[in-house]
């Protein structure tokens, strides 16, 4: 093209490809280190699919001494929401997944490869783009919108592929003297590049996740830069991955048929592209079909779900694991003190199959064995920080109360295999620890076989004779005589053995007292409730 069409299409002064270059020298780390990214859209929450690729990208990074950073992927300013990068920031720092380089919350950049938000970029992509013209192989397009939904429904009726290519791409051939025309006349373009691609033939390369992939050249003239002048997603994080020396792309494998485009991007503008690795996309079963997470449908499709319902921070990291790699669970058997954070994840063991079921199942079972893990005091710290910005009630409760709520979930704790495992979130621990300090309500479906009067008889007679300083043994002897006196067996064997002389065994004795102290069938030990309760409370229980 002539120089007089390249002034027109980019008037504004632009440095040089060589000042660029200069400006993002080669990173220095060690060898084999990964430098990968998450290049999150601003255009609401942070997708778990999104939070998964970039847990990923950022263990397979650091864990071989490279760099995870953060690139705001803003082209498409239509879409952009206000306040979605930091969105994204808080979350990922919520489960310490913490990039090296990236946007911060304050609205500054970390590190020496920015700017990090590609729409302070756009002097970079057009510099490169000015390039491509200059040698030929990027044309300006003048079809309108209508002349392209008309294109499309062409292509639509004869059964071909939809796209700007062949005798489709009608602008690929203008003269300069027509290109002259339409611009001196302020005709609205975008820039595509000419494909040098043949449709029939096939490019094969090696994915890191997916082994050998074989798949059609690209012939579509993509578009390069839009008419507000930003890049494409495409042409964008060509030059960036190029500029900030990105070996390892970790994404989504809804992006596999964009690679043929994507590699012969790299190869128009002469650099080395960086190592693919599509993983399979999170799903769900839905009325017995697989289907992909949904914004609309799911709300654990937006990670703050979880920090908002008080899932502890590393058994969504530990389920997630779950799901990349198989052998994470053995893992975690074998090393069950040692933090999530170092087990060893590397590519050739993560999961990729069919896509990953999100089961709540299996995460609420991880979650109850990490609380398992914790001391009641981390119990009590995980649950307060999350109550002072979810629940007030319960937040004002736990600091009135600090030792007695320390104490209550200390009860069955840190026992060996036998350690408690009712808690399965921070927002549950309300339940758990409510009935200590309200008198609950109780149910006389729960008593039975006991009238109420009889059930009256036998609370205080127990309030008579417990006390707070008996130990275990004596405590249950205690309740066996109780069952004895009220016609009840002391030992389940003997009401087996003779079930139509007794009204029932010690057990149902003991699930009456633990209904009047607790309002509930099942509880932590019984015993232990008590002693914490206090014998005053018990009592006031037991003859109220």
């Amino acid at each position: 093209m002539t120089p007089e069409i390249i002034d027109l299409l980019f008037p504004n002064p632009l440095p040089t490809v060589e000042e660029i270059e200069a400006k993002y020298p080669a990173r220095q780390l060690p060898e084999g280190a990964v430098v990968s990214r998450l290049a999150p859209s601003p255009t609401g929450y942070l997708h778990i699919g999104n939070f998964y690729q970039g847990f990923l990208a950022e263990r397979l990074a650091h864990q071989t001494g490279g760099v995870f950073f953060i690139r705001v992927e803003d082209t498409d300013q239509k879409r952009r929401v206000d306040g979605a990068v930091q969105v994204v920031l808080r979350a990922l720092a919520h489960y310490n997944v913490l990039p090296d380089e990236g946007p911060q919350l304050d609205g500054t950049d970390k590190g020496a490869y920015g700017p990090y938000t590609q729409s302070f970029r756009k002097e970079i992509y057009q510099a490169y783009a000015k390039e491509v013209v200059k040698r030929g192989l990027a044309y300006p397009c003048f079809c309108s919108a209508e002349e392209l939904d008309l294109m499309r429904k062409v292509q639509e009726k004869q059964g071909l592929r939809t796209g700007y290519y062949g005798k489709y791409a009608k602008c690929r051939n203008l003269t300069d003297e027509e290109i002259l025309a339409n611009l001196r006349a302020g005709k609205p373009w975008i820039l595509r590049f000419k494909s040098d691609g043949d449709y029939d033939k096939r490019i094969v390369f090696e994915d890191l996740l997916k082994g050998k992939l074989s798949l059609p050249e690209n012939n579509i003239d993509h578009v390069l830069i839009k008419g507000d002048g930003l890049p494409t997603y495409h042409f964008a994080h060509v030059v960036d991955d190029h500029l900030m020396k990105t070996t390892h792309v970790v994404r989504g494998e809804d992006w596999v048929p964009s690679v043929p485009l994507h590699l012969q991007l790299f190869a128009l503008m002469g650099w080395q592209p960086p190592k693919y690795a599509h993983h399979a996309l999170l799903q769900k079963l839905d009325n017995g079909k697989r289907r992909k997470i949904s914004k609309r449908y799911d709300p654990e499709a937006n990670i703050e779900y979880f920090a908002e319902h008080g899932y502890p921070q590393d058994a969504v990291l530990e389920y997630l694991l779950n799901l990349m790699n198989a052998s994470f669970e053995d893992w975690r058997k074998a090393n069950p003190t040692i933090p999530v954070m170092d087990f060893p994840l590397n590519f050739n063991k993560i999961s990729n199959t069919a896509g990953a079921l999100f089961d709540f199942v299996k995460l609420h079972s991880i979650c109850r064995e990490v609380v398992a893990r914790m001391t009641a005091e981390e119990v009590y710290n995980k649950t307060l920080a999350w109550a002072e910005k979810a629940n007030e009630k319960l937040a004002t409760l736990m600091k009135t109360n600090r030792e007695k709520c320390i104490a209550i979930l200390n009860i069955e704790r840190n026992i060996g295999n036998k350690s408690r495992k009712d808690l399965t979130k921070w927002e549950d621990v309300e339940n758990e620890i409510s009935y200590f300090f309200e008198k609950p309500s109780v149910d006389a479906e729960n008593l039975k076989p006991l009238s109420l009067d009889e059930v009256h008889q036998m609370a205080a007679e127990y309030a008579k004779m417990y006390s707070a300083t008996d130990d275990k043994d004596t405590w249950f002897g205690k309740i066996k005589q109780l069952a004895v006196k009220f016609g009840f067996a002391d030992n389940m064997k003997e009401y087996k053995a003779n079930p139509s002389n007794y009204k029932g065994s010690v057990a149902d004795v003991a699930r009456i007292l633990r209904v009047l102290i607790t309002g509930r069938t099942q509880s932590p030990d019984l015993f232990a409730i008590m002693q914490v309760m206090g014998k005053g409370e018990v009592q006031k229980r037991l003859e109220g």
